[in-house]
Parts: C-alpha cells; sequence; structure tokens
C-alpha cells in the first residue's frame, strides 16, 4: 500500500530537488472524507511548483484538534488515499497540532494553504520566508467542508 514516507527518506530525497532546483510546494491537513474542494485545493497547490508534500495529521493529533468523534477515516487510509491522487507526490505524517517541525525539517520552496486561513496565522511563515520561500493563499472553489458533510450524512439518516 502506498501510504507515507518517513522524515530521514523525505529529507534525502528533498535535498536531491533542491540540487535539482526543483520547486517543492508544501501543504498539510486533516484531509479526512476526501471531497472535491480537497481535490481542487491539492491541484492548486501542485501548479505552484514541482512536487508537492502533504503533511497529514496522525490521528491522535486529529483527535486533539476536532474531538474525539474525528477522524472518521483512519490515518493509514487517508495516507493511501491522499498518497494516489495525481497531484501529490509524497505524503508524510505529523503528530503535532502544528507542522512547524516538519516545515522547518523539510523547508519548502512554497508554503500553501487555504484562503480562509490569514496569512500572518500561517504556520512555518517565518520559517519559509526566512529561507527566501513564499507563503500562498489558496481560493477554495465550493462550499464543501468535511464537517459539512457528516452534518449533511447525520442529518439525513438520523431519522
Amino acid at each position: 500500500m502506498n501510504t507515507s514516507i518517513s522524515l530521514p527518506e523525505l529529507k534525502s530525497i528533498r535535498s536531491g530537488l533542491k540540487s535539482d532546483n526543483k520547486k517543492v510546494v508544501f501543504t498539510n491537513g486533516v484531509f479526512d472524507l476526501i471531497h472535491s474542494g480537497h481535490i481542487d485545493y491539492l491541484s492548486k497547490a501542485k501548479k505552484l511548483g514541482d512536487v508537492l508534500i502533504v503533511g497529514l495529521n496522525t490521528d491522535e493529533s486529529v483527535t486533539r484538534i476536532k474531538g474525539i468523534k474525528r477522524p472518521i477515516l483512519k490515518q493509514a487510509e487517508r495516507a493511501f488515499i491522499i498518497s494516489n491522487l495525481k497531484p501529490v507526490d509524497y505524503v508524510i505524517f505529523f503528530n503535532e497540532d502544528t507542522p512547524e517541525k516538519l516545515i522547518s525539517e523539510l523547508i519548502p520552496d512554497i508554503l500553501v494553504k487555504g484562503a480562509d486561513w490569514a496569512m500572518d496565522k500561517i504556520v512555518g511563515k517565518e520559517i519559509v520566508e526566512k529561507n527566501g520561500g513564499e507563503v500562498k493563499n489558496i481560493e477554495f472553489v465550493n462550499g464543501n467542508s468535511t464537517s459539512k458533510i457528516i452534518d449533511l450524512i447525520v442529518k439525513r439518516y438520523s431519522k
């Protein structure tokens, strides 16, 4: 099953990509119950560079951030789905509440978050900019969200 990569492996790959002058894009998230908004977001992120790395919150991290009812899909399944999407080159787990440590290890050329994130609240912004990189927001096309999908399912099937 094609899933996630270890930090030492990814750092080695990152080093080679840097030598080849490839632009590395990094984004992160829970990516629970993949929907069209996720696909659109990841496609737009990939277009900003040559390689897209997705930092994926572990189940433990998701539960701390989203509450005891999340995630819906376990991390192995989320990683399998994300790693098999066309725009995604690498998936790496992080167990912390934010990807700051991971960003400081990988130093991506471009850090991407959704437009719902204020630029001054994007974790890792200072690290990336200090190293000559860019931080970008990507607009969402539709109003999809995992929480809205869950609410709809509960509403429809709770009768």
